[in-house]
């Protein structure tokens, strides 16, 4: 099994223009938001628990980053329990409502998502590897630890694998 910084080191080889990422900061949580409001119809009582198709996604999600990290997956878990929280409100509305939410949030995501990489001039991680769509909003999460001086060692490992992030045309530590 791939280590967390393996992981992480593969998806930001991907991402080292520092547009680039800022777009996954406001792309990656769209899609999340959006997978889970379109999961989250139908649901069923299972022994008086309701669960959803985004529930369901949102275990096996947790589950995979609390086997890398215990610290960054259990924010994980919580990060992801509130995108099913809030796709089962956005669900509980009127098809159209819930339909329109969930597929507009995702285009836009994806639309945000794209025009980073036409900056960083790279295809996105999951062509690859289609584990890039989980280890995406990890990679988010690190990314803000990274800016708010957290985990400075993680940092420190996956820029000696996949390099630092340029800053303008220069390669440099963010």
């Amino acid at each position: 099994m791939k280590s967390l910084v393996d992981h992480l080191s593969q998806y930001a080889a991907y991402h080292r223009d520092p547009r680039n990422i800022a777009s996954h900061f406001i792309g990656i949580p769209l899609i999340v938001v959006a997978v889970a409001v379109l999961l989250s119809r139908p649901e069923w009582a299972i022994g008086g628990v309701w669960i959803s198709p985004a529930v369901i996604v949102a275990l096996l999600s947790a589950w995979f980053y609390l086997r890398l990290e215990l610290a960054l997956g259990v924010l994980m878990t919580v990060l992801m329990g509130l995108s099913v929280w809030a796709g089962h409100v956005l669900a509980a509305q009127s098809t159209t409502v819930w339909l329109s939410g969930g597929i507009g949030m995702f285009v836009v995501g994806w639309v945000i998502q794209f025009v980073g990489h036409y900056y960083e001039g790279k295809k996105p991680a999951f062509v690859d590897d289609v584990s890039g769509l989980i280890v995406g909003p990890l990679f988010v999460v690190a990314e803000l630890a990274f800016l708010l001086g957290l985990r400075q060692g993680l940092k420190q490992q996956i820029e000696e694998r996949s390099g630092p992030v340029a800053v303008r045309g220069k390669s440099a530590t963010v």
